[in-house]
């Protein structure tokens, strides 16, 4: 008897759990929307099925067999995001000490400052929690100390790596040349360019931390969760991202 009173109770936690992490998993996307609507015609179904109703159960198990396709073809985008935050990594700044991160801070912040200067582009991606895998296999590996000289010699233009992403992991110039997948939006202003389109668009998939240094406007923005944060000073711009770090931990 007492099997049988928790078997219930049991099924009904790993339930929720379950429906939990699917609406984690969805988070912040479109698709979440779609996915409460399937939840309220699986409970239809189970309704019809309970009251015998044979043409409703026939006709949404027709349906719910060609919406499992189209949503897998139509939130294509979503569950790639999806995917994305089940691959959490780890922040790259946790095991570095506070004088280290400034030091990199620094670093960043007199590389932009140049850049700005001498009106030459730049998009500088600091990965958080989430992963870059995907996008670290598509640059040219560099694994070198972070420096305000190699970070301008990168960009600098006719270098063959200077028009794409680079990539921070771990307090590391990991990997540079990097090609990021550029937000859809109309609504962004015609007075930012590919960098900027290229940095909202990664950070609507992950929790990077971006830097983009706008040649034509000759200055500092950073994105971070799909927000822009632009015309930042040098100090302003490290400041906001020691912020952004402790946040996140």
């Amino acid at each position: 008897m007492t099997l049988y009173l928790w078997k219930p109770i049991i099924e009904i936690t790993i339930l929720w759990f379950m429906i939990y992490n699917i609406l984690r998993f969805f988070e912040g996307t479109r698709a979440l929307y779609v996915f409460r609507g399937i939840i309220t015609i699986l409970a239809a179904f189970f309704l019809f099925q309970k009251l015998d109703l044979q043409v409703l159960n026939w006709l949404l198990n027709k349906l719910f067999g060609i919406s499992v396709i189209a949503i897998l073809v139509i939130f294509h985008t979503e569950i790639r995001q999806g995917l994305a935050k089940l691959g959490r990594g780890r922040l790259f700044m946790v095991q570095l000490k506070e004088e280290e991160l400034d030091q990199i801070l620094r670093e960043l912040a007199d590389a932009t400052e140049n850049l700005c200067k001498e009106k030459i582009g730049g998009l500088i991606v600091i990965e958080n929690k989430d992963t870059l895998k995907a996008y670290l296999e598509n640059g040219v590996l560099i694994d070198a100390k972070i420096s305000s000289d190699l970070i301008q010699a990168i960009f600098t233009p006719n270098n063959p790596l200077h028009d794409g992403g680079l990539i921070i992991q771990a307090g590391r110039i990991m990997v540079a040349g990097c090609l990021f997948p550029l937000i859809q939006t109309q609504e962004l202003s015609r007075v930012y360019g590919t960098r900027h389109r290229a940095a909202l668009g990664l950070s609507e998939e992950t929790d990077a931390i971006i830097i983009v240094v706008s040649e034509e406007r000759r200055d500092i923005s950073v994105v971070y969760k799909s927000k822009l944060y632009k015309d930042l000073g040098k100090e302003e711009m490290a400041s906001k991202i020691k912020e952004m770090i402790k946040l996140s931990k």
